[in-house]
């Protein structure tokens, strides 16, 4: 059984630009949820969303490590979900970054679904969201409902505030 998300995306954009989308809290606002972050390691953080049944809507996170511009990690934690989600940057040729997202720890069955649902938010979030606000520098749409698990259905836990969708 898969217990982690693991998402990879190459973006046109030098590694100083995806790494700012992903290190500011109006970044990421504008792509994924409305939140307090800030890069800083140590730092707690929140994430909100609409709430859904057995989760009220707020994702707690710390900056558990900072390395710009290549490597950051969380903590994300919210309804029943205990996990951690990695940023690793690379930059391939100048103007050229690829981005990886892991997000581990995902125990039990009830997780799982929450997995399922999150994953599909990210892979849609790196595919459509996130290159979007990186080609226009802001936001990437009207949508109010933003997040990871966005549209998604009626048992989701910790849901980002946007159209997280993942790939």
């Amino acid at each position: 059984m898969k217990t982690d998300i693991d998402v990879t995306r190459s973006y046109p954009h030098p590694i100083e630009k995806v790494w700012a989308a992903l290190t500011s809290a109006e970044a990421l606002a504008a792509w994924l949820m409305p939140n307090d972050f800030v890069a800083e390691a140590g730092r707690e953080f929140t994430f909100h969303t609409r709430p859904r049944p057995g989760f009220d809507g707020t994702v707690h996170c710390r900056v558990l490590e900072l390395e710009p511009p290549t490597r950051m990690v969380w903590s994300w934690a919210g309804g029943k979900l205990d996990t951690t989600v990695t940023f690793t940057l690379s930059e391939d040729a100048p103007g050229h970054t690829t981005l990886r997202m892991r997000q581990l720890g995902f125990q039990g069955l009830a997780a799982q679904l929450t997995r399922r649902i999150l994953e599909s938010g990210w892979i849609k979030m790196y595919g459509g969201r996130f290159p979007a606000y990186l080609d226009r520098g802001s936001d990437p749409g009207p949508d109010t409902d933003r997040g990871p698990n966005a549209n998604p259905g009626p048992s989701a836990d910790p849901a980002p505030d946007n159209d997280c969708e993942r790939s």
